[in-house]
């Protein structure tokens, strides 16, 4: 080109696609794996806290190496980051498929979970890599419509596939779905995908080992009681959670300590100068924490309460993610006019839907209760969908440019934990009350679950009200 700048990579639209092959299969893992669970607990005699962790340990440890991988990725080369990742996930989805007692699922989640976190910011770190200009907002446009699809075809997916393979077995091919698809993705990658653009390297102790150490530790403490409540008898458990909090105040000492010393913590404070970056951050938390502890207890109730099968099970969540598709779209136009606005208004419509979801679960009993949650899910997943996407533009919207990369994949850090502590708290309530109505009385529980699920967007919808006052305030000002 005559200005001097680098002629883009001819391959870059066949890399994008490889990327969101990838993407997609990682991120389906988040939902496809719900309408399995009951399959998962009578196939392998499963208890519920195994159950939670085929989940919550999913999603803990793909937050914890999102920072770290990015890292690694912008220093030694994205291209050698994805295809470890997209390997390690592909093996440890043919581990899951092939696990023999619980146990071993659970691990070869926790692993799955890690090879998802090494992937995931290696896609956003090519496509600025490999695009610019108008062609960038292109290529992020198709990244978040791979992340609705993503979500909305998970239940369903999930659903098909334990019909075709029949409900003893057909948990295991929810998993095997993952292995020619990361072959022939991998293979792609090798061949399409751009090599590292600099020879910077990173040392180990840049990329803060201590300070993952200290938040996962900290965060599987505070989780394990909940999610070992009936497992584990007496009150001890509970001496965890001032360790848990001992450990995460270590952990701020600890960055701060990394900051002072100009080495690159895992969580840089200096984001949280920034009060929409804070707020919107903690809203992220707490709204992970509510709507995807939703379909944790709904589908155990839908299948294992009235005996929907799989695929049925499925096509009852449908509409909170087709709904969500629909308000990410809608969000997207409205977000820069209406700004944090739209962020309580979806919060709010969220509420609304789950509330209009325990109503129909008390009103409906029995095999109707389906059509019933028909409209209160789609309600509520056209409110999500005004959350999610919107919320992280304007939360990133103060960040420095410079800091850009870090406050992103601290904020999916914070979905993750969210996500993971949402399925430890609702599902505790869950089990518990179930045990108490000695497993008789299914909708009883789901109930108290989802209470538990709307006072965590509650708070989400509070700390986002907070937000949209303390802008007003600024801007009167």
């Amino acid at each position: 080109m005559g200005d001097g700048s680098p002629l883009p990579d001819p391959n870059r639209w066949k890399a994008l696609a490889v990327c969101l092959i990838a993407g997609f299969i990682t991120l389906l893992d988040v939902s496809i794996v719900n309408v399995a669970l009951p399959s998962i607990r009578e196939g392998l005699g499963a208890s519920e806290s195994e159950i939670q962790w085929v989940l919550s340990g999913y999603a803990l440890t793909f937050g914890l190496v999102l920072v770290p991988a990015g890292r690694i990725g912008d220093a030694r080369g994205r291209r050698m980051m994805f295809m470890t990742g997209l390997a390690l996930f592909t093996g440890a989805s043919a581990l899951c498929g092939a696990a023999q007692t619980s146990i071993w699922l659970v691990l070869a989640r926790l692993l799955q979970g890690i090879a998802g976190g090494i992937l995931t910011p290696q896609i956003s770190a090519l496509i600025q890599q490999m695009f610019s200009g108008r062609e960038r907002g292109r290529a992020f446009g198709m990244f978040g419509t791979v992340i609705g699809i993503s979500t909305a075809v998970g239940p369903l997916l999930g659903g098909v596939i334990i019909k075709l393979f029949g409900a003893e077995e057909g948990w295991r091919w929810v998993f095997y779905v993952n292995l020619p698809i990361g072959i022939v993705a991998f293979v792609l990658a090798s061949r399409l995908l751009p090599g590292p653009d600099h020879e910077n390297r990173a040392c180990l102790r840049d990329l803060d080992p201590i300070g993952v150490l200290l938040l996962g530790s900290g965060v599987v403490l505070l989780l394990l009681p909940l999610v070992e409540q009936r497992q584990w008898n007496g009150g001890t458990k509970w001496l965890l959670v001032p360790l848990a909090a001992a450990l995460l105040v270590v952990f701020v000492l600890w960055e701060r300590r990394q900051t002072r010393r100009g080495r690159m913590p895992v969580v840089d404070l200096a984001l949280f100068r920034f009060h929409s970056y804070t707020l919107g951050l903690f809203v992220m938390l707490f709204y992970f924490a509510g709507f995807t502890s939703i379909f944790f207890v709904l589908t155990l109730y839908l299948q294992s309460g009235l005996g929907y099968s799989a695929l049925l099970a499925g096509l009852t969540i449908t509409p909170f993610a087709v709904g969500a598709s629909v308000g990410a779209s809608i969000g997207g136009h409205l977000v820069h006019r209406f700004g944090h606005a739209l962020v309580a208004t979806g919060l709010l419509m969220v509420v609304i839907g789950l509330c209009g979801s325990i109503l129909a679960v008390y009103e409906v009993p029995g095999h109707r209760v389906g059509w019933a949650l028909v409209a209160p899910l789609l309600f509520a997943g056209l409110g999500s969908g005004l959350v999610i996407s919107p919320n992280q533009t304007l939360t990133l919207a103060e960040v420095p440019p410079a800091q850009g990369g870090s406050a992103a994949g601290v904020l999916q850090t914070a979905q993750r934990i969210g996500s993971a502590m949402g399925i430890a708290v609702v599902g505790s309530i869950f089990f518990s009350r179930l045990a108490e109505d000695q497993g008789q009385d299914w909708a009883g529980p789901l109930r108290h679950g989802l209470v538990a699920s709307v006072a965590f967007v509650l708070v989400a919808f509070v700390v986002a009200f907070a937000d949209l006052r303390k802008g007003r305030v600024l801007r009167s000002r």
